[in-house]
């Protein structure tokens, strides 16, 4: 019965697919916004309820209903087709790097090259995975980039911190372009037995890698006790990593029917976008750290700023894309 559900599932229609996803992620936010409500007016009946508890409950609610936005968002442009996601991603890219130069200093002499990475590679590096040109999106920016930037910078003749002020930009720009990118070049994959089915994949990207977090997040809350990195991140603990990582996993296994992968390897790719994320964020929380912020910004009521939402993304992206182009792909 179970093989038959099965075979049944993936039969069908990919639009047919992508509907169920949504309605299933959508029913999943109803259920936690009503379980935020709850929550809320339960604690608030108490005559004195504690403000930890009553700070924890509206940010779950805040993360909830910038999760509908988020959504809301994601399948505009999924429905746009393959420009409007690749528009979509461009935007968040533009807004992950504004963040990170707005917390990293920079001087006049940067300016330029600062103006080279915003408006040119950008629409540049996108637009090469709008027209499926991977050659040159692999190589633009970790070779001639990373070349050019240090080189009109220098132009400047300014030398104070030099080699910090060019190692930071081009991390920025590694980070909010490159490696994010790879979420929407997903869609140029020539993927065996799958075609024009990649905007499911990219689906199953984006709800394991953001799952994870949220998985982590509430299982850290409710059962944390071992810190992983306290001075990095104090609120990432092994109960919520192990929870939140395996609750995940059972999830992309379950998905394996959106993907051109069989169940044991789907568990296998969500095993590796769960770690990759996790290291993810640790990093990404260690240059909050080292620069003294709490959040990158504040562009996403709840969840602080776009690279806050994006800092699993960054480093899984990556992994994920060339794990299916080396085994999925002609």
């Amino acid at each position: 019965m179970l093989t038959n559900f099965a075979n049944t599932l993936e039969m069908l229609d990919p639009t047919h697919k992508f509907y169920g996803l949504i309605g299933a992620v959508a029913a999943l936010l109803l259920i936690a916004s009503i379980v935020g409500w709850a929550l809320k007016r339960q604690l608030l009946a108490k005559n004195n309820p504690s403000e930890k508890s009553l700070k924890l409950i509206n940010n779950l609610i805040s993360r909830v209903n910038a999760w509908w936005v988020m959504v809301a968002i994601l399948i505009i442009a999924f429905l746009a087709g393959k420009l409007g996601t690749i528009i979509l991603f461009g935007f968040i890219s533009y807004f992950a790097l504004r963040e990170f130069m707005t917390l990293t200093p920079t001087r006049a002499g940067d300016h330029r090259t600062l103006s080279l990475a915003f408006f040119l590679l950008i629409p540049l590096h996108y637009y090469l995975i709008y027209t499926d040109w991977y050659g040159l999106f692999s190589v633009l920016i970790p070779v001639y980039a990373f070349l050019l930037m240090p080189s009109i910078s220098v132009l400047a003749q300014d030398t104070e911190h030099f080699l910090e002020r060019a190692a930071k930009i081009q991390w920025g720009v590694m980070i909010s372009i490159y490696c994010i990118s790879h979420a929407p070049a997903l869609l140029l994959l020539p993927i065996t037995n799958f075609e024009g089915q990649n905007t499911l994949l990219l689906f199953y990207f984006l709800l394991i890698v953001q799952l994870s977090d949220v998985l982590q997040y509430v299982f850290g809350n409710l059962f944390g006790k071992t810190k992983v990195a306290p001075v990095v991140s104090p609120n990432k603990t092994l109960e919520g990593l192990i929870g939140g990582g395996l609750s995940t996993i059972l999830v992309g296994t379950g998905l394996w029917w959106i993907t051109p992968f069989t169940p044991l390897q789907s568990a296998g790719m969500a095993t590796v976008i769960v770690i990759m994320g996790f290291l993810g964020g640790l990093v990404m929380s260690a240059i909050k750290r080292s620069l003294g912020a709490k959040d990158w910004g504040d562009m996403i009521e709840g969840h602080g700023g776009m690279l806050d939402r994006m800092d699993s993304v960054s480093f899984a992206a990556p992994v994920f894309f060339h794990l299916v182009r080396y085994y999925f792909t002609p």
